[in-house]
């Protein structure tokens, strides 16, 4: 049985909603209001609206999100399907180019939605991705959840993009959900800790150095 989508939402983003359908209501009343002044004054407004929000958006635009989010299913499983954009910063190429593994790790929780009731929590995981460079081998090794066989890349390019990836991630086995019933699947991705070389303790980067949070994305679909 196919899942239905019924709608994504996510947290933090929905201002920039709110902004771009104020944008279309003021290019309507430039195209129809036949008043000379009318026009003057909302190209004004305009001009004070891109000004205002333009660097709002380049700020949001390099932020770490999630695109492309697509929630579907094969015969035992719900998958998440999308793209991590933004997701590596210059200091952190540079960390990883010397050596030092970065985590990112999903973060994946179900609820069952319930009118009268509270939503009840069904399944929780989370996936850990790794990547690390080999200076002598000059390879980069991709890891998820410790598998036993690494995923060997020989650029930095296509590693990032191995990275940034979610393709067919197992949010919850088909046999956890009740039929006729809506459910919303909470996911984000952040860093974790990473060991660096010649086992010196575990580092967590603060603030601009690895300070990695997608915002959280609840996609709610039905059985």
């Amino acid at each position: 049985m196919k899942l239905t989508i019924l709608i994504i939402d996510v947290d933090g983003c929905l201002p920039d909603a709110k902004l771009n359908s104020s944008h279309r209501k003021k290019m309507v009343c430039m195209k129809n209001n036949k008043d000379r002044f009318g026009k003057a004054i909302c190209a004004c407004l305009m001009m004070i609206l891109i000004t205002v929000a333009g660097p709002l958006s380049v700020q949001a635009d390099m932020a770490p999100r999630m695109t492309d989010i697509l929630i579907t299913n094969n015969t035992g499983n719900v998958l998440l399907y999308a793209r991590l954009v933004d997701c590596f910063k210059k200091e952190m190429e540079t960390a990883i180019l010397a050596g030092v593994p970065a985590v990112f790790t999903i973060q994946l929780d179900v609820y069952q939605e319930r009118s009268y009731l509270w939503n009840k929590h069904v399944v929780s995981k989370e996936i850990r991705r790794i990547i690390k460079y080999d200076n002598l081998k000059k390879i980069f090794s991709i890891t998820t959840n410790s598998d036993s066989q690494p995923v060997i890349l020989q650029d930095f390019e296509s590693a990032q993009k191995a990275m940034a990836d979610l393709n067919g991630i197992s949010v919850i086995p088909i046999s956890y959900l009740s039929k006729g019933h809506n459910y919303n699947a909470r996911i984000k991705v952040k860093i974790d800790k990473v060991r660096l070389p010649f086992n010196m303790e575990y580092v967590l980067f603060f603030v601009s150095l690895w300070d990695f949070e997608t915002p959280l994305y609840k996609i709610r679909f039905s059985y």
